[in-house]
C-alpha cells in the first residue's frame, strides 16, 4: 500500500501524455484519469465520493456546481448519461459511472429503531462496532410522546450520517413502517406504531422529521421512507401469504385507516420516499398502480422524492402473481405508474427491451432517475468529500454514546405499559423485598429485547441484570427457550418463587414466535408458558409480578383472574438496555406511564377473524366482528388506551367551546352543501383556520412526579369514536399542569364516506378528554345565521 501511494504521488507527467496519445480519445483520457483518481482516494483509506473538489476533471461538470439549483444539476448528469448505464441506475444496487467520477450506490439501509445491517447498504465493524438500537417501534408508540420519537428519529441519524462518512452506511433508510396492526397475529406489527391512525400517523411524521433534519433549502440530512404502501399486513398465514395475497379493501377503508399514515409521511412529515408493497389492492398490484403512486402519494400528496418497491415486487407480480404475460410489460407497468427505484434486478435486465418495444419511452426513464438523483443531491452526495458539508464532522466518537443509551432506556421506560395492578403491589421497596426471583424464559435475553429490524447493540442490559441492581436475585429459566415443550425445569422455578420476598416472572414471545414472512396463529402465551405462570404463582410467598415481552397482543386473561398475581407489565422489545427501564419501573424509580398501542383480544376473537377479510367495520350478517377499538365492541383483554400509573390524575375543562361554524371556500360549495344539509365535504370547507382550542388542567393526586399521557377521542353524529389528539405531560406530585390541545375540525371531526370521500358531520360531536365529556355543536354559517 505504501509503495502503491507513493508511485501515484510521483506518478510523471509523461505518463499521462502517453496515455493520451495511446487512447487517442478524450473521454477515455480521462476516464483512466478518473480511475487513477478513484485507486488514489480508496489508498487513503475512504471510498471516493461524487464531485470531489480535489478532482479536477469533474469539478468542472454542471452537476458538480452547488451555486446552482439542484433540478438544472439533476438535467445536466441526466444528458451525459447512456441509456445503459441510466438502466443499471434504477435498482438498489447502483453502478459506478468512473467516467463522471460516480461510485456505485446501495440504496437500501434500514433504520427502524436504530441504525441496522439488514439491508446491504450498511455494515458494522472496524471503527462501527454496532449502534443503538432503541425499543422495537410498538413499545415506542406505547409512550405517546411526539417529541421522544422525534428525538430517536435524530440520534439514529446522527449515527447513520456518522457512519456514512465514515464508509460504513449509506443515506437513504426504509425505514419507518408506519403500516396499520390491523389483526392480531400479524408478524410484523411489532414494527409499526399500533392500530390507530391518529397514532400511526403522528409517529410516522414526528420520526420521519427526526431522521431527516430540517436542512435549509430542502437538504435531507439522510433520506427516510414510509412503508410498505398500502393496505398490507398479512406475512404468512394459513396457506395465504404476501407475494400471491390480494388485498380486497374498500374505499371508506383505505382512506379512514391505511392511507392515514402514508398521507402523514408525504403531507407532514415530507419524507423523501415511499415503498410499495408485494401485495395486490383491489386486483391491481402496488407497484404497478398508477392510481396509488403516480397520482395519489406523487400527485394528491405532492411527494418530493422517489418511490421504491418492496424488495423484488416487480419480479414478484410477474414471476408469482402473473399480472402481466412478459417481464417487459411488468418493467414498463411500473415505471409508467410511478415507480422510481427497483429493490432487486428486475429493472436492471427488463427495462431496455421494454424501452425497445415501444412499451415505455427513455423519457419515462428519465423522470425516475430525476427523482432519484434528486434525492441524492439533497443530501449532498454529490458536492463532495463530506467533511466539508454538514454533518461532516461525525464519526465513530458519535455513535454509541452514553446519552444515546440513556434515550433508549427512557425510551423503554416511558413505553412500559402497567396493564394491572392489584392492591397497588407495585411499586416494589428495595428495603422490604431484598431477594427476588427472576424467572422465565425472557428473564436474560439479549438480542430478543431490540426485535426485528435492529442491527448490532452497542450492549445489553437484561432483566435480570436490571433486577439485580435493586435486590438479590434467584434465577431460574423455567423453560430454555419461549416454545417452552416441556416442564423439566418447572420444579427449580417453583423452588426459586418459594425462597424470593417477591417473583418476577418474564414471559411471552421472540422473533421465533412473531417475525416478518411469520404471522401467529394464535393469541395465547407459547408452549407450556401459561402453565409456568399458574405454577409458579402458586408456590409464589410474596407477590408476583408478570413481565410480558412481544410485539402482538397476548391473551393473558388466566392471569388477569389468577389472585396469585399481584401486578401485569407489557414491555413490548425495549431494546438494548430494557432491563434497566423494567427494573426502574418494578422497583420505584420510574412511574410508568404508557398505553397500549393496540387491543388485546381474547383468543377466541380469531376463530371468527381470518387474516384475509380487511375490512375494518363489523357485518354481522356473516358473524364478523370488525377490527380495532374503533370497530369492534366485543369482549377485550386489555383495550386500546389502556395503562396504569402509580398516581392518580384528574381532569379539570378550563376552556372549552362549546360551537364551531364551518366556512365554505366559495358560494357553489355552499349550495352543494345546503342541498345535503348533513355533511359537507372537507374540500368544500375553509380548513386553514379551523382549529378548536381546550386547555385542559391535569391533576397529579398521588405521591410520585409522574408522565401522564392525555388522550382525546371525538364521536361525530352517529359514529364511532376515534383518537384524534394526545398529549404527553410531566406533572410534580401534588401539583396540577394546563395542557392545552387543538381539535382541528377537517381533521379530526371528519369522517369519511362510502365513496372515501372525507366530509364534515354538522351536529353534536362529543368529545371524551381524559375522562371528560363535552359536546361541540358543528354549524355552517347558514346554519348560525338561522
Amino acid at each position: 500500500k505504501h509503495k502503491l501511494t507513493i508511485l501515484i504521488h510521483s506518478f510523471p507527467l509523461t505518463f499521462f501524455f502517453f496515455f493520451f496519445n495511446m487512447t487517442h480519445n478524450h473521454k477515455s483520457f480521462i476516464t483512466i484519469l478518473l480511475l487513477i483518481f478513484t485507486v488514489f482516494s480508496l489508498v487513503q483509506g475512504r471510498v471516493p465520493f461524487a464531485c470531489d473538489p480535489r478532482n479536477g476533471f469533474t469539478r468542472g461538470y454542471r452537476f458538480c456546481n452547488t451555486n446552482i439549483p439542484i433540478r438544472f444539476r439533476v438535467q445536466d448528469l441526466i444528458g451525459r448519461l447512456t441509456l445503459p448505464e441510466k438502466i443499471r441506475l434504477v435498482v438498489n444496487n447502483a453502478i459506478a459511472v468512473p467516467r463522471l467520477g460516480i461510485q456505485g450506490y446501495e440504496w437500501w439501509s434500514e433504520a427502524l429503531h436504530g441504525v441496522s445491517n439488514v439491508g446491504p447498504g450498511t455494515k458494522f465493524g472496524g471503527a462501527f462496532p454496532g449502534a443503538t438500537s432503541f425499543p422495537q417501534v410498538i413499545t415506542t408508540a406505547a409512550s405517546f410522546n411526539q417529541s421522544l420519537w422525534l428525538e430517536i428519529g435524530r440520534v439514529v441519524s446522527d449515527e447513520a450520517r456518522a457512519m456514512y462518512n465514515g464508509g460504513a452506511a449509506g443515506l437513504t433508510y426504509w425505514s419507518p413502517n408506519v403500516n396499520i396492526f390491523r389483526d392480531p397475529r400479524w408478524g410484523r406489527g411489532q414494527e409499526t406504531p399500533g392500530e390507530d391512525p391518529t397514532l400511526a400517523a403522528k409517529y410516522a411524521a414526528s420520526y420521519v422529521q427526526g431522521l431527516q433534519g430540517n436542512g435549509a433549502g430542502n437538504r435531507l440530512k439522510v433520506a427516510a421512507c414510509c412503508k410498505h404502501y398500502t393496505a398490507y399486513d398479512l406475512d404468512n398465514w394459513n396457506g395465504v401469504d404476501r407475494f400471491h395475497f390480494n388485498a380486497k379493501v374498500s374505499k371508506q377503508d383505505l382512506a379512514d385507516t391505511y392511507d392515514v399514515p402514508f398521507k402523514a409521511c408525504v403531507s407532514e412529515g415530507n419524507v423523501a420516499s415511499v415503498m410499495c408493497s408485494y401485495n395486490q389492492v383491489n386486483g391491481k398490484p402496488t407497484c404497478a398502480d398508477p392510481e396509488l403512486l403516480r397520482n395519489t402519494i406523487r400527485g394528491e400528496w405532492r411527494l418530493n422524492g422517489y418511490i421504491v418497491s418492496d424488495c423484488d415486487s416487480v419480479g414478484v407480480y410477474y414471476d408469482t402473481q402473473h399480472y402481466t404475460k412478459t417481464p417487459e410489460e411488468a418493467a414498463a407497468d411500473a415505471i409508467k405508474a410511478g415507480l422510481d427505484l427497483d429493490c432487486g434486478p428486475f429493472l436492471a435486465l427488463h427495462t431496455d427491451g421494454a424501452i425497445r418495444q415501444g412499451l415505455m419511452s427513455e423519457n419515462d426513464l428519465n423522470n425516475a432517475l430525476a427523482n432519484l438523483i434528486t434525492v441524492q443531491m439533497r443530501l449532498g452526495m454529490f458536492d463532495g468529500e463530506p467533511s466539508a458539508q454538514p454533518y461532516g464532522n461525525l464519526g465513530p466518537r458519535d455513535v454509541c454514546l452514553p446519552a444515546h443509551n440513556e434515550l433508549a432506556v427512557e425510551a423503554a421506560r416511558q413505553g412500559i405499559v402497567l396493564l394491572q395492578n392489584k392492591g397497588n403491589a407495585l411499586p416494589l421497596s428495595p428495603t422490604r423485598f431484598r431477594t427476588i426471583g427472576v424467572i422465565g424464559p425472557n428473564s436474560d435475553v439479549t438480542v430478543t429485547m431490540i426485535g426485528n429490524y435492529a442491527g448490532v447493540a452497542c450492549g445489553y442490559t437484561t432483566p435480570l441484570q436490571g433486577i439485580a441492581r435493586y435486590a438479590r436475585t434467584i434465577h431460574q429459566v423455567g423453560c430454555r427457550d419461549v416454545s417452552c415443550g416441556g416442564n423439566q425445569l418447572f420444579g427449580l422455578a417453583e423452588t426459586v418463587a418459594r425462597q424470593g420476598d417477591a417473583t418476577v416472572l418474564v414471559m411471552g414471545l421472540d422473533q421465533s414466535i412473531e417475525a416478518e414472512f411469520r404471522d401467529r396463529v394464535g393469541l395465547l402465551l407459547p408452549g407450556h408458558q401459561q402453565e409456568l405462570v399458574s405454577r409458579v404463582a402458586r408456590a409464589a410467598r410474596g407477590p408476583v409480578i408478570l413481565v410480558l415481552m412481544s410485539g402482538g397482543p397476548i391473551d393473558v386473561t388466566f392471569a388477569k383472574n389468577d389472585p396469585k398475581i399481584s401486578a401485569i407489565l407489557w414491555v413490548g422489545y425495549p431494546g438494548q438496555s430494557g432491563g434497566t427501564a423494567i427494573a426502574d419501573v418494578i422497583f420505584g424509580r420510574t412511574n410508568p406511564g404508557g398505553r397500549l398501542p393496540n387491543t388485546w383480544y381474547p383468543q377466541n376473537y380469531v376463530s371468527k377473524v381470518p387474516m384475509t377479510n380487511m375490512d375494518m367495520r363489523p357485518n354481522p350478517a356473516i358473524g364478523y366482528p370488525g377490527r380495532t377499538y374503533r370497530f369492534y365492541k366485543g369482549p377485550v383483554v386489555f383495550p386500546f388506551g389502556h395503562g396504569l400509573s402509580y398516581s392518580r390524575y384528574t381532569h379539570t375543562l378550563a376552556l372549552a367551546p362549546k360551537q364551531v361554524s364551518v366556512p365554505y371556500v366559495s358560494l357553489q360549495a355552499q349550495a352543494f352543501a345546503n342541498s345535503t344539509n348533513k355533511a359537507i365535504k372537507v374540500s368544500h370547507a375553509k380548513c386553514d383556520e379551523l382549529e378548536v382550542g381546550f386547555h385542559v388542567d391535569v391533576k397529579n393526586e398521588g405521591s410520585m412526579d409522574g408522565a401522564h399521557t392525555l388522550l382525546i377521542f371525538s364521536k361525530p353524529p352517529n359514529g364511532v369514536k376515534q383518537l384524534v389528539n394526545f398529549h404527553k405531560t410531566y406533572v410534580p406530585a401534588g401539583s396540577k399542569t394546563r395542557v392545552k390541545v387543538g381539535v382541528h375540525v377537517c381533521n379530526h371531526l371528519s369522517v369519511v364516506d362510502e365513496f372515501g370521500i372525507r366530509r364534515i358531520p354538522m351536529g353534536e360531536h362529543e368529545l371524551h378528554i381524559g375522562d371528560l365529556k363535552h359536546s361541540i355543536l358543528v354549524q355552517t354559517m347558514d346554519q348560525i345565521k338561522h
